[in-house]
């Protein structure tokens, strides 16, 4: 009898070292590294993607860009070359979604400010009213360092344009007025082949984690 159990015990460590190379095997299968999705047009709804490109499925990029932020300095695509960036669409007035924001991109501001690989940039609806000096008095009061985050300002077209044609965040076709886009709250993730990698609620803490998260997935695509 005791020699039974003695094989017994036996087998039991042999059983339990080969689940634990099991467990292992499958544990690592369910946690290998997964991409972010690469958006596109078609994948968004149409209520934010210009008519033209509604049905875009592929090569879908962030488009050239010419405007001023809140130091008068003309900022373009090559401000942002070879950097992963968080964009977003705002205006300074703002009396409802815009404040939450605006805080929760100084949070992403605050854990980024070491990560030489990632910025931010804020583009206003309302450039008429958004001047070069209301921007920079914008920027004082939330505290946006000038090195990690522009908030721009300029041409209305351009920023229309932007936000229904690459950024996908605009959901009106706009009437003219001096508030006729209607932003949403939505964060965007754009990545260095200025492609949107993520779409992120704006107002939601959940969401800035998740985005956090998924800026660390996207840079180990520049490390492989």
């Amino acid at each position: 009898m005791l020699s039974f159990f003695k094989e017994y015990k036996k087998f039991a460590i042999v059983f339990l070292i080969i689940s634990i190379i099991i467990v292992s095997i499958i544990y690592n299968k369910l946690n290998v590294y997964q991409p972010l999705p690469v958006y596109q047009p078609a994948m968004v709804s149409s209520d934010l993607v210009d008519s033209t490109i509604q049905y875009q499925k592929k090569y879908h990029k962030i488009a050239d860009f010419n405007l001023i932020n809140q130091n008068g300095k003309t900022i373009t695509q090559n401000d942002y070359k070879d950097k992963i960036y968080v964009a977003d669409f705002f205006f300074t007035t703002c009396q409802t979604i815009c404040p939450i924001m605006t805080n929760h991109m100084a949070t992403i501001q605050d854990r980024i400010k070491n990560d030489d690989d990632v910025m931010l940039l804020s583009f206003s609806v309302t450039p008429e009213i958004d001047s070069v000096a209301q921007l920079k008095k914008y920027a004082i009061e939330k505290g946006v360092d000038d090195s990690k985050w522009n908030l721009v300002t300029g041409d209305k077209k351009q920023i229309y344009d932007l936000a229904r044609k690459s950024y996908l965040a605009v959901k009106t076709t706009g009437d003219g007025g001096p508030f006729d886009m209607i932003h949403t709250e939505n964060f965007m993730l754009i990545d260095k082949k200025r492609q949107i990698r993520g779409f992120y609620d704006g107002t939601n803490p959940e969401d800035i984690d998740r985005l956090m998260d998924d800026i660390k997935i996207l840079k180990q695509e520049y490390t492989q």
